[in-house]
């Protein structure tokens, strides 16, 4: 499927499909590089302590917030690598990341179950990369 600058091939000849996500996606135009946010809030203030929805609610708010300072949306994300450290937490990232992103245009995507990230209260850490058009 190809909407304007990139293109997303969800079943490229001789691989099995993905659910969830799109095996590759291409496109031209601006870079842009998000780093992985996590669920602190404008103040630094983790949001929802113990709960993985409520967290991932605010990592995607952070990322569009990023996405947004550098002229890009969700519509231009070609690839998220999602670090979990639980991998029963990737429903509620899958949840939150379809009330921000067309299911039927998903990017590319890595999910990592890692044995802790930088706080223990922190469940989850997502970075985005994005190609905007020229």
């Amino acid at each position: 499927m190809t909407t304007s600058h990139l293109t997303f091939i969800t079943e490229p000849p001789g691989v099995a499909p993905g659910t969830g996500y799109t095996q590759v996606v291409a496109g031209s135009g601006r870079f842009v590089q998000v780093s992985g946010q996590v669920a602190f809030d404008e103040n630094g203030e983790l949001v929802g302590a113990g709960d993985p929805p409520a967290q991932a609610r605010q990592v995607f708010e952070n990322l569009r917030r990023c996405l947004a300072a550098a002229g890009a949306t969700f519509d231009d994300v070609v690839k998220l690598t999602v670090f979990v450290t639980d991998i029963a937490h990737l429903a509620a990232v899958r949840e939150a990341r379809d009330e921000h992103v067309d299911t039927s245009r998903r990017p590319a995507s890595s999910a990592v179950q890692v044995s802790a990230l930088f706080r223990p209260d922190v469940l989850m850490e997502i970075e985005a990369f994005a190609v905007v058009a020229q």
